[in-house]
C-alpha cells in the first residue's frame, strides 16, 4: 500500500509529536491538557492518521517549542545508522571528471537540522569561481590533506586535525592545497526559521 502525499504529511506530524512529547516527558493527557486538545486528537495524530487544522497544529507547535514548519519533518529516531556502503552521494556541480567532489551524507537522509557530510576533494580542487553562500552554520575538520578555507575575505589553511566554525551567510570556498586528495568532514545546521 503506497500512501499519499497528505498521509505521509500526518504520519510525519505524528512522529514529530510523539517524539517531541517524550522529549517533554509528557504523558499523552497531559500534553493534549497543556495544548488545549482532546486525548482522542493527540492520540489519533501519534498514529500518523487525522486531518489537523492548522489552528490545533499551531497548539502543538507552541508546546513542543518549535515552529509549525518543524512538525512537517519526520522525527529522527533514537539511533539512525548510515552504514559506509550505503552513504548517500549528494549531487555536485558539473565538470570535468578530476575535479569532481565526492560529497557523501553521513547522517540519514530527511535530517535537515544537521547533515554531516564527508567530501573527498581531488588535487588541484578549488571552487573560489563559484563560492558558497546560504543560511547555515557550518563545522569542519580535515581528515587528512591540507584544505584553503576562504570565507570573505579571511584565508586559512588547514591541516588533518585541525577545525573551523563559521556562518555561511558570508560567501565562502574551499581548494586542495596538498598534492593528494583532502578529505573534509563537515557539519551543517540549519538556520532557524
Amino acid at each position: 500500500m503506497t500512501l499519499s502525499d497528505d498521509e505521509l504529511a500526518v504520519n510525519a506530524i505524528g512522529q514529530t509529536v510523539r517524539a517531541g512529547r517524550k522529549r517533554l516527558g509528557l504523558s499523552v493527557q497531559q500534553f493534549a491538557d497543556r495544548a488545549d486538545v482532546s486525548l482522542g486528537l493527540v492520540s489519533t495524530l501519534e498514529r500518523g492518521r487525522g486531518n489537523p487544522s492548522l489552528h490545533t497544529l499551531r497548539r502543538l507547535a507552541a508546546v513542543l517549542g518549535v515552529g509549525v514548519a518543524d512538525l512537517l519533518e519526520p522525527a529522527l529516531e533514537d539511533v539512525g545508522v548510515v552504514r559506509a556502503a550505503e552513504r548517500h552521494r549528494l549531487p555536485v556541480p558539473d565538470g570535468a571528471e578530476p575535479q569532481r567532489v565526492v560529497r557523501e551524507l553521513l547522517t540519514p537522509r530527511g535530517e535537515s537540522r544537521l547533515q554531516v557530510i564527508r567530501s573527498t576533494l581531488p588535487v588541484g580542487f578549488s571552487n573560489e569561481a563559484q563560492p558558497f553562500r546560504h543560511l547555515a552554520t557550518e563545522s569542519i575538520t580535515v581528515e587528512s590533506g591540507r584544505l584553503l578555507l576562504a570565507h570573505g575575505d579571511r584565508r586559512e589553511t588547514l591541516e588533518p586535525g585541525d577545525s573551523a566554525t563559521y556562518g555561511c551567510e558570508t560567501p565562502h570556498w574551499w581548494a586542495n592545497v596538498a598534492d593528494a586528495p583532502t578529505v573534509v568532514i563537515g557539519a551543517v545546521t540549519a538556520s532557524e526559521r
